[in-house]
């Protein structure tokens, strides 16, 4: 099994151009074999560029949770990100979109972001993923499509072609059935640590530390699993900027990548 953030495998050929005003989001050919290409992180010589993503996570066993008041969406860390004029990618469970369609709908219509799928179930695509259950192999590809369809019951109408591994967890299987629906996986290069957290300022101190030109950022849109990501926003939005990073969507990042702007 290979899991987190370790590929960084070179991009392979690209299945459609540099993101550009109006044109398809940019996506990278399967790597032999038909397997997902795994992108982990973006130009490290294009200047000070970085992707801040955010797994909006529900698995598909929660419903019982959400209707006994717990909270997986977190409204106030998406209104940060528009006060702060962030743009971000939102790696979305199609579970998610069900419980929560008019944010779904919100924030895959706003121009400032884009929405991912992250699997409708949140359930692992391998063994001995972080305790998450287990999809069986013959599954696999029908939950990444249930997901897409979730987005667009809920009035996601354009999600991007980009799939994150629930738990970041994937084997050559995993990545197959990806990449035959024609999806580029997306891993990071830095995770917040925001997951389960409850100090914000070593979140904050992780993120800073860890944040080199093209880095992918992994963090989380769930109050109840992640409660101080709107403080780690707020924090680290305006340092990274004082150092002189501007801020990309992942279909960006991967235009810059195969030498667009």
């Amino acid at each position: 099994m290979t899991s987190g953030p370790g590929s960084t495998a070179t991009p392979g050929s690209p299945a459609t151009p540099g993101a550009t005003a109006g044109s398809a989001p940019p996506t990278l050919a399967p790597d032999p074999g038909g397997l997902a290409h795994v992108f982990a992180h973006g130009p490290r010589n294009k200047g000070k560029i970085v992707a801040l993503t955010f797994d909006a996570d529900m698995t598909a066993d929660e419903g019982g949770r959400a209707a006994a008041g717990e909270h997986f969406d977190n409204p106030a860390l998406i209104s940060a990100l528009r006060a702060l004029k962030v743009p971000a990618t939102v790696f979305m469970t199609g579970r998610w979109a069900e419980q929560y369609p008019d944010q779904a709908r919100s924030i895959g219509r706003d121009p400032l972001f884009e929405v991912a799928n992250h699997s409708y179930s949140h359930y692992a695509f391998t063994g001995d993923c972080y305790g998450l259950p287990t999809l069986s192999g013959d599954r696999v590809r029908a939950d990444v499509e249930r997901a897409t369809t979730a987005f667009r019951t809920a009035g996601v109408a354009h999600p991007v072609p980009y799939f994150r591994f629930p738990g970041g967890c994937y084997d050559d299987r995993a990545r197959r059935a990806v990449g035959g629906l024609g999806l580029t996986a997306i891993q990071w290069d830095v995770i917040s640590g925001d997951a389960f957290a409850t100090d914000a300022d070593a979140v904050v101190r992780q993120v800073l530390d860890g944040v080199r030109p093209g880095s992918v950022v992994v963090m989380h849109c769930t109050r109840s699993a992640a409660p101080t990501t709107e403080r780690v926003v707020r924090a680290v939005v305006p340092e990274l900027r004082a150092q002189g990073y501007r801020f990309l969507k992942v279909s960006e990042m991967i235009a810059a990548a195969r030498g667009g702007s």
